[in-house]
């Protein structure tokens, strides 16, 4: 079993040409395989699938690949050997850079005097003394594995629940303010120019009406110890990030935004409404506000933004939005509303997570909350004027983004542009 990161074809390709090519050794089974973690992206998902298609020699779980994660990389290794192998006498672990003359190896583990249990030999090492270092910032309390060598290599992409996750940044002191409105917006980690056009522009907001407004931002694991170091110190100048264990990537978004759930049902309870809003968006503040002051939106129970009903199930295993019919087997989707900004009265997201329990999860996240509000028999709400949840505006004009509340935009300096006409004095 070779544990080995995912862009190191040509160690792979070298091993399969050498001492991973042995099938049978002094009369004996021989077999070689790959355990690799999360690629991080589709494409990369894609070349890691065509390469297993190719060669049947890779094993795939869904955990970060990276260097402080070699333990449960190792973990995996033993799992997958313990429920996918049982019937084998010998195993090995090596790594990727390693020479190995598998004649020599055989021999020992033939010799008469070699155990055929309870046994391990290798380099030993004793009396090492322990090195403590500081930059070690994640220690997951738990580790969940889904080792495949399936016809097909997958990666099953889950939620459980969110107290599987941690946060490993977190700003619980936030809500000592009683903020009357939470804006909850999920961001890629190297998404920096995104958040700093929503921080001087509607996420600078803190006082809407006479009511408090907070904004914050969630990120998942940034994949390496640089990117991470850089986020801690963004965190300790804005003091608006909140960061949890989970791969930061399109097909765990549903993870994002129950983890949003969470912060919210454990460190903002007081709160009166929330938004989750996505970091490409417009959002006029003060519209939203008057919305949330009528007197007839209500208290409890209420999520609004942009409906959407009567949409089918994408079972096309091309398409981005494939859900498989094990994780989802209706036909249609339930009343659900656009993942891209919807607002919520904040005893949702407790009962959204307790809901979560029950609901089976699948990757289209704002589909996955409709369908735990379905569980929980609660109906969105459609907004009192639709048309002021619009995905796109089209051309500029500055009558249209004064009457909205949400929209999306091309980039962060769009926002920054539009925000500062929008602002200006008439």
């Amino acid at each position: 079993m070779v544990p080995v990161a995912l862009h190191q074809v040509e160690a792979r390709n070298a091993i399969r040409s050498t001492w991973g090519n042995e099938s049978s050794v002094q009369g004996k089974a021989v077999l070689t395989l790959f355990l690799v973690g999360l690629t991080g992206g589709p494409e990369a998902q894609q070349q890691l699938e065509e390469e297993s298609r190719q060669h049947r020699d890779l094993v795939q779980s869904n955990f970060v690949d990276s260097y402080f994660n070699l333990t449960i990389k190792t973990m995996v290794i033993m799992d997958w050997l313990a429920t996918r192998c049982p019937q084998a006498s010998y195993a090995m672990k090596i790594d990727s850079d390693m020479y190995l003359n598998v004649e020599n190896l055989m021999s020992l583990l033939l010799a008469p005097n070699t155990p055929r249990q309870n046994y391990i030999t290798g380099n030993l090492m004793w009396d090492r003394p322990v090195i403590e270092n500081p930059t070690i910032f994640l220690a997951p309390t738990r580790v969940q594995q889904s080792p495949t060598h399936t016809t097909d290599i997958s990666v099953h992409h889950h939620v459980d629940h969110p107290s599987n996750y941690h946060f490993i940044l977190d700003e619980p002191d936030k809500c000592k303010q009683d903020p009357f409105l939470v804006f909850m917006v999920p961001v890629a980690p190297h998404q920096l120019d995104a958040r700093n056009a929503i921080r001087s522009t509607w996420g600078n907001e803190s006082s809407v009406q006479g009511k408090a407004v907070l904004t914050l931002f969630l990120v998942g694991l940034t994949g390496g110890p640089e990117a991470q170091q850089q986020l801690e110190e963004e965190s300790r100048q804005h003091r608006d990030l909140v960061q949890s264990n989970f791969v930061d990537s399109y097909f765990n978004l549903t993870i994002k935004t129950m983890v949003i759930m969470d912060w919210l049902a454990t460190r903002c309870p007081q709160a009166s409404y929330a938004m989750k809003i996505d970091s490409d968006m417009y959002l006029n503040v003060e519209n939203l506000m008057s919305l949330l002051l009528a007197p007839n939106t209500p208290r409890q129970n209420y999520i609004t933004g942009n409906l959407m009903w009567d949409r089918p199930v994408i079972r096309n295993k091309n398409s981005k939005w494939y859900v498989a019919e094990e994780l989802y087997p209706e036909p249609k989707y339930p009343m659900y509303l656009l993942g891209m900004g919807y607002v919520f009265s904040n005893d949702l997201p407790e009962k959204i997570v307790e809901a979560s329990k029950k609901v089976k999860a699948f990757n289209i996240e704002d589909a996955y909350v409709g369908a735990c509000l379905k569980q929980l028999g609660i109906a969105p709400s459609s907004p009192p004027d639709p048309s002021q949840f619009r995905a796109y505006l089209g051309q500029y004009k500055r009558e249209d983004f004064l009457r909205v509340i949400t929209t999306i935009l091309g980039s962060p300096q769009q926002l920054i542009d539009i925000w500062k006409d929008v602002k200006r004095p008439t």
